[in-house]
């Protein structure tokens, strides 16, 4: 029986601030569905203070922003894109169009056709989370989709210039200084300056979150990327240390970002715990992090590593860092999580920033139902169907036929006899 060191506030509690943020976006969603602009100049002056002339940055502002960075920092968002860009096109080039003759004179076959329209949201009002732009629009245009519309709030009162060049960089079409919920019902319901999209991705604090999950169905979405979720496991091959600095690098992210450590040691339970409070005094993102793990911080020992493995497993976090003697045993065992770290040498940060796989990953339990966002889930898997000859044609017809006899569809019925009426003398 697991045993629970450090708790997070009651599942009450979240699902009532949770309430007070879905109420909050309705009324948000439909005055910018009714209003349009005009809604969305309101709320970047309320939320961000920012109001300028034009949201969408010009040819000059975006060049103004790339040749202010020094060139080192140019060559680190080239460099991380490379790595994402590859991995991405490994991913796409494993997805086949396929075409069969699956009976005598019966093709059928699927082909993998790109989103025409999608919009990104890259989070930068607190931190400029330089990374999702690279994890968005990179991965759309090697899936590619045709036409990449970005949205970022600003950051410290202007556009972010690091943001602004991963954009442009990656491939964006269009880049909107908008931030928050304005911004993405913007893409997703167009306004009059900005064209309504097919598809929004990105991830979110927790309004953005569930602004998406409100559109959803208007537009397609890649997945509910709500705030950070991130859970350690790890047994006594790895120290207090290194666990509380995994930790605390999550739980910045913000303060609704739950940070859990599953272990089968309670000495490193307990020494995780104190090395927590050390950490955090002199962690200079602690505004953030304090409270996120005060509040949704959590520490469990488990009795084994099956213990471990089934609780992981009900969790279904989003990152899952493991640093075991076993750590390939749950690769192979693992069936909830968004993405994995393995071992002490790589880290959720590499995953966020560099590495190459994608950091938009479900939340909230999203992980028993899907993975993270990659570029297959910006190209629609449709499938074709004919038939070459007539007697192919009244084979399959006379099961037809009877098949929607059985069901009581009349009018399906008649397409199929129509074609075995005709076809079958000239078939024969």
């Amino acid at each position: 029986m697991a045993t629970w060191i450090k708790e997070a506030i009651s599942e009450e509690q979240r699902d009532e601030a949770q309430k007070q943020i879905r109420d909050t976006v309705e009324k948000l969603l439909e005055d910018i569905d009714k209003r349009g602009d005009t809604a969305v100049r309101e709320l970047s002056k309320r939320f961000d203070n920012w109001s300028p002339d034009e949201f969408r940055l010009s040819e000059k502002e975006i060049q103004s922003c790339i040749d202010r960075l020094d060139a080192q920092t140019i060559g680190d968002i080239r460099f991380a894109q490379e790595q994402i860009r590859n991995f991405a096109q490994i991913q796409r080039d494993s997805m086949k169009d396929v075409e069969e003759e699956t009976l005598p004179g019966v093709i059928l076959g699927h082909r993998n056709i790109p989103t025409n329209r999608v919009g990104s949201y890259v989070p930068g009002g607190k931190f400029p989370m330089v990374a999702s732009a690279h994890m968005s629009v990179v991965t759309a245009k090697v899936a590619g989709v045709k036409e990449i519309i970005t949205c970022a709030p600003p950051y410290e009162g202007r556009p972010s210039d690091a943001i602004v060049a991963a954009q442009h960089l990656g491939g964006a079409d269009d880049i909107f200084v908008i931030g928050g919920v304005q911004a993405v019902a913007a893409m997703a319901l167009g306004t009059e300056s900005i064209p309504a999209v097919d598809m929004l991705v990105g991830p979110g604090n927790a309004y953005v979150a569930e602004a998406k999950r409100q559109l959803y169905g208007r537009v397609g979405i890649d997945l509910f990327a709500g705030p950070t979720e991130t859970l350690v496991i790890a047994d006594e091959t790895v120290d207090g240390e290194m666990c509380a600095t995994d930790l605390l690098g999550q739980a910045e992210h913000g303060p609704t970002s739950p940070a859990v450590l599953l272990t089968n040691s309670m000495n490193l339970a307990r020494q995780t715990l104190e090395e927590v409070k050390k950490q955090m005094k002199n962690l200079s993102t602690r505004d953030t992090a304090a409270p996120a793990w005060q509040n949704y911080g959590q520490i469990i020992v488990a009795d084994s590593y099956d213990e471990m493995l089934e609780i992981a497993n009900e969790l279904a976090f989003e990152h899952v860092q493991v640093m075991t003697k076993k750590d390939d045993w749950f690769l192979e065992n693992m069936i909830n999580y968004g993405a994995l770290f393995l071992g002490p040498r790589t880290n959720v940060s590499y995953g966020d920033k560099v590495i190459g796989t994608n950091h938009t990953l479900p939340t909230l339990k999203a992980a028993r139902y899907t993975g993270g966002l990659w570029v297959g889930k910006f190209l629609k898997t449709c499938t074709y169907q004919k038939i070459l000859n007539n007697e192919a044609s009244v084979k399959v017809g006379e099961y037809c036929s009877r098949l929607c006899k059985l069901e009581g569809f009349a009018g399906h019925k008649e397409q199929a006899d129509l074609r075995v009426r005709r076809y079958s003398g000239e078939a024969a």
